[in-house]
């Protein structure tokens, strides 16, 4: 799978294990930055990566910053991005089937690395559901976009 990812300088440490895990098992990672611990300023990197998500250059985007709270109020503001801010595996697995988030968030003050590994295999490998309550109500999502 074809990935993005990004964080401000409060989650580079989580971008580059879970960039290196990525790589690890065989997925393309494009690495929107940051690019060390200096402060930088979170909506430039969400917004990025949010970018190449919405425009179907990559398949799903990963953001993290010391919350996660941040940077997913940002990429949530790129047309077409439904980012969803999780903290354990269950939250992951329900925004995958119920609202076919294309992007994550994570915080690395917030959540262990460990549980940020377990949240990301269950992002990428849980499928929509595709029921039609689920449709309708993304559709109503993308029409208040317009």
């Amino acid at each position: 799978m074809k990935i993005a990812i990004a964080c401000d300088h409060g989650a580079f440490d989580y971008k580059e294990t879970i960039k290196e895990m990525l790589i690890e098992e065989g997925h393309e990672v494009i690495d929107c930055g940051c690019n060390g611990t200096d402060s930088v300023d979170y909506p430039d990197y969400g917004s990025a990566c949010a970018k190449l998500v919405a425009s179907n250059e990559v398949e799903r985007g990963i953001v993290m910053c010391g919350t996660g709270i941040g940077i997913s109020i940002s990429a949530n503001k790129v047309k077409g991005i439904r980012c969803a801010l999780c903290t354990d595996v269950t939250m992951a697995r329900l925004t995958r089937e119920h609202n076919d988030a294309n992007m994550l968030s994570v915080g690395q003050r917030t959540t262990g690395i460990e549980t940020v590994k377990d949240i990301v295999h269950t992002f990428l490998n849980t499928p929509f559901s595709n029921g039609e309550r689920h449709i309708a109500r993304i559709q109503k999502i993308a029409e208040l976009e317009k």
